[in-house]
């Protein structure tokens, strides 16, 4: 998934990714420990993610690409 900038934060990208429907729902889900960031489960809706960078929830993955 492309992003335009160099960093966003995770809650942001599930979103942009559709892997949730809402913010609330990434609260929701991050904070019950079902999303992973590169193999390692992450609890911080505000994870800054890079370029790379693998999200993986419910069995769905998607990795950070920069958009330029």
């Amino acid at each position: 998934m492309p992003i335009d900038d160099e960093v966003i934060r995770l809650g942001q990208f599930l979103k942009l990714a559709n892997l949730i429907d809402s913010g609330s729902e990434a609260k929701t889900v991050i904070a019950a420990g079902l999303v992973r960031v590169n193999d390692e489960v992450e609890l911080r809706r505000g994870r800054q993610l890079q370029a790379g960078d693998v999200v993986t929830i419910a069995g769905h993955r998607a990795r950070v690409r920069n958009g330029g």
